[in-house]
């Protein structure tokens, strides 16, 4: 059955499953300890760290491991916020950040801050302006993804960051989609990423605080990964991630082309073969393996499993929040339409004639729900 969600959780790399059964082997112990299993565990972690960072071209002092994306997002914004507070308590956010980050902004308007939120454009893209106007001299965190998990839309980072430092602002970016597939942008102050994004072991996440950047814990004190994350560290799981970090980004890299040609074909062909579709996403400013589109007159829940049933597992509305019947924030804030829509992400190593097979199955799919909707 074709895997069509990569960008909810690539499948565990080969690198990262032999990676993982070996560290169960040997990396089992706690690497706090001072006798052999646990030196011998924390020169794992300590390997662990160094080749991530080297992959995300941040310094292993710089980087923590967490508990998943999540905690990282959260670690970083409340603790960016929390340093800051003497500077002051506004927050910029974009308006289709994960929600992971708009939650954390709901944590801060409830105990007494304020949020500005950056629209978008149809496309979902962040105007540079915008972004730097929205900065005040009471702004102690600004956030701005990488690029979208829902639309695949590229932000204009390098841009906001020269804002941000012009502000003496740190900035956040949440690199959960692109870490792993294209290059991390420069110039944050802050970032997180997800490891089963990547093809690393779900519950592994990744924080970086960089040098010089303000950051107290929102938590109680603990003295595990430099006091940023309490408990201790899943070394299994951080060994996992940087054999998925390196080998995926190198595979990426070379997939790259292939996979942009195989969406441009899935953007092109569908209008064609549809009627009522909206292709919405940036088409020059995006992820090379992620595209959605939405069908008038049929529901996002139908349309999956329906897809489903023929072979195909892909996703609709909000990539967080998929259970629920709530549209999805990022298509609300990008204007378009927020009901009937199908998210194709593509993993690595997907075929040509897969997405033939899935562009000739989705026109009768979609007409059968139409009839049985009664609105053809």
């Amino acid at each position: 059955m074709p895997y069509f969600d990569a960008a909810s959780t690539a499948p565990l790399h080969p690198a990262a499953r032999s990676a993982l059964m070996a560290a169960f082997e040997t990396g089992w112990a706690d690497p706090a300890r001072l006798y052999g299993s646990g030196r011998r565990a924390r020169m794992l972690l300590d390997e662990a760290r160094a080749r991530t960072a080297a992959s995300l071209k941040v310094r292993p002092d710089e980087l923590s491991f967490t508990a998943s994306g999540t905690q990282a997002v959260h670690l970083a914004v409340l603790g960016a916020l929390s340093a800051r507070r003497r500077v002051g308590r506004h927050l910029v956010v974009s308006a289709v950040e994960h929600s992971s980050v708009l939650h954390a902004a709901q944590t801060h308007e409830r105990e007494g801050g304020t949020v500005t939120t950056v629209p978008v454009d149809l496309r979902g893209r962040v105007d540079p302006e915008a972004f730097a106007a929205a900065l005040r001299p009471d702004t102690a965190l600004a956030c701005l993804q990488s690029a979208n998990h829902e639309v695949g839309t590229v932000q204009p980072v390098a841009e906001a960051a020269e804002a941000c430092r012009a502000a003496g602002v740190p900035l956040f970016v949440d690199a959960a989609q692109s870490a792993g597939r294209v290059p991390v942008p420069d110039g944050s102050s802050l970032l997180a990423a997800s490891a089963h994004k990547f093809g690393g072991p779900p519950g592994s996440g990744l924080l970086v605080v960089r040098k010089g950047t303000r950051w107290k814990s929102p938590l109680p004190a603990d003295e595990r990964e430099g006091g940023r994350v309490p408990g201790p560290p899943n070394v299994p799981a951080a060994l996992a991630t940087a054999a998925a970090l390196e080998a995926h980004s190198a595979e990426f890299a070379a997939d790259a082309p292939r996979l942009w040609g195989l969406v441009e074909r899935i953007r092109t062909r569908l209008p064609e073969l549809v009627e009522d579709v909206e292709i919405v996403g940036d088409p020059v400013h995006r992820l090379p393996h992620l595209v959605t589109f939405s069908f008038l007159y049929v529901e996002g829940e139908a349309i999956i499993t329906e897809l489903d049933r023929l072979g195909f597992e892909v996703s609709s509305g909000s990539s967080c929040t998929a259970d629920t019947l709530r549209p999805s924030h990022v298509l609300e804030a990008m204007g378009v339409v927020t009901h009937g829509n199908v998210r194709v992400s593509l993993p690595l190593g997907a075929t040509t004639a897969d997405v033939d097979r899935f562009l000739a199955v989705l026109p009768d799919a979609v007409t059968r729900l139409r009839k049985s909707a009664g609105v053809i």
